[in-house]
């Protein structure tokens, strides 16, 4: 861990086929989080940028997609950013930057070194005209634009050849009308649930699933399960493709569903039985946003009960991962959570957590909703109600980041 302690957010960035293409890398230092310094809110300082991704590595804090980071005109300025990758990062100039000469200059010597720029939260506007000729990606906040500004707005970025990206989406009307004007790239709390969003629905058959997820919990006979699984092929499929990836640690290969069912045992059954429907639910399989989403709850809320009650508390554990991959299930089935869960055979814990958000496993679902939604000042709190510190958190993070990357990666 780097001496400067901060806190660190990712957003998901999705492509029209809803791909994870980045992530917007979001720092805050526990002092700024409520400094009346405008510049210390937006971003901690370059150094600490360029020591913390450098310490921790892009591959661990970004998997194979590149980290979006938007920089305040003094990091813009800095010598440090040079350090950054520029094969992996993308910079993204707030909308509190002047457009002036100097920053002309600095934006060209970026883009000559090869580095791919962005304006954050912007609005046309003629005093930036120059400054397109270098930019590759420009990012519009279109809850706070009126939809008949939008369409003008995006006619007159037409001028240039920039990749338009829809920040602040937060609904389905949102999403079809800034795919229609020709939005590429999308960002917002509607995207934390993809899924509803798919165009080429798969009907696998969700009574099928119900019934295989209720066997897992009740500890049904092999033989049963397996039987279960030879009616959803495509479920068995996605469950190998899942239990081969480099995530699994597994020595071996597996081959045959009676050999995965062997091998990993009825606890770790659960939990990629669990991952295996998210994939097989959604047109991108194992590159589903929602799966990565649901795994990277569920792998750092187990995560951070054990750094919280220590590796005796493997129970605890596998509830608290089992709590953060069910707990966006009524997406997955598009059901109420109340619904579905009485239909699974869950403990009473597990249950009052995804129902209520009650208990040590309801704490820290809220803290990784938190952490997804970037509320630092929040997160900072519910940490304290669960007892964690901050350095217990980012090593959670990093070792989950790198986990969930390599699960959508199978082999």
């Amino acid at each position: 861990m780097v001496d400067e302690k901060f806190f660190l957010g990712r957003q998901p960035i999705l492509d029209r086929t809803q791909q994870i293409v980045g992530f917007e890398l979001l720092f805050r230092s526990p002092e700024s989080l409520y400094a009346a310094n405008v510049s210390d809110l937006q971003m901690a300082s370059a150094s600490v940028i360029v020591n913390s991704l450098s310490e921790f590595g892009f591959q661990d804090v970004l998997g194979r997609h590149k980290g979006f980071f938007n920089v305040t005109r003094e990091v813009l300025m800095s010598d440090a950013l040079e350090l950054l990758p520029k094969d992996r990062v993308v910079i993204e100039l707030l909308e509190t930057i002047v457009a002036d000469t100097e920053v002309f200059e600095r934006c060209r010597t970026l883009k000559s070194l090869g580095f791919t720029l962005a304006l954050d939260d912007h609005v046309y506007s003629e005093s930036f005209h120059d400054i397109y000729r270098l930019i590759d990606i420009v990012k519009v906040d279109v809850l706070e634009t009126p939809h008949s500004s939008l369409a003008e707005m995006v006619g007159k970025f037409r001028n240039w050849p920039l990749t338009l990206l829809a920040e602040k989406v937060e609904n389905a009307d949102h999403y079809k009308f800034c795919s229609q004007l020709g939005f590429d790239l999308f960002q917002g709390y509607y995207f934390a649930r993809p899924v509803v969003l798919r165009q080429n629905k798969i009907d696998i058959g969700k009574i099928t699933m119900m019934q295989l997820m209720k066997q897992v919990m009740a500890d049904a006979e092999w033989s049963e399960i397996e039987e279960t699984f030879k009616q959803n092929p495509g479920l068995t499929y996605n469950l190998l493709r899942l239990v081969n990836s480099v995530a699994m640690g597994l020595r071996v290969r597996i081959k045959t569903l009676r050999h995965a069912l062997t091998v990993l045992g009825l606890e770790q059954l659960k939990r990629w039985i669990t991952l295996a429907l998210y994939a097989n639910n959604d047109s991108n399989g194992v590159q589903s946003p929602l799966l990565e989403m649901a795994a990277t709850r569920g792998k750092l809320m187990e995560l951070l009960m054990l750094a919280s009650h220590g590796r005796a508390a493997s129970e605890l554990a596998d509830q608290a991962f089992m709590v953060g991959i069910l707990s966006l299930i009524d997406v997955l089935f598009e059901d109420s959570m109340a619904e579905l869960i009485g239909k699974l055979n869950l403990v009473d814990s597990v249950k009052s957590a995804l129902l209520h958000k009650d208990g040590d496993l309801g704490a820290l679902l809220v803290l990784a909703e938190l952490l997804e939604q970037a509320d630092f000042p929040a997160v900072n709190e519910q940490l304290e109600i669960c007892e964690l510190s901050l350095d217990q958190l980012l090593t959670a993070q990093l070792e989950t980041f790198s986990w969930a990357d390599k699960l959508s990666t199978s082999l």
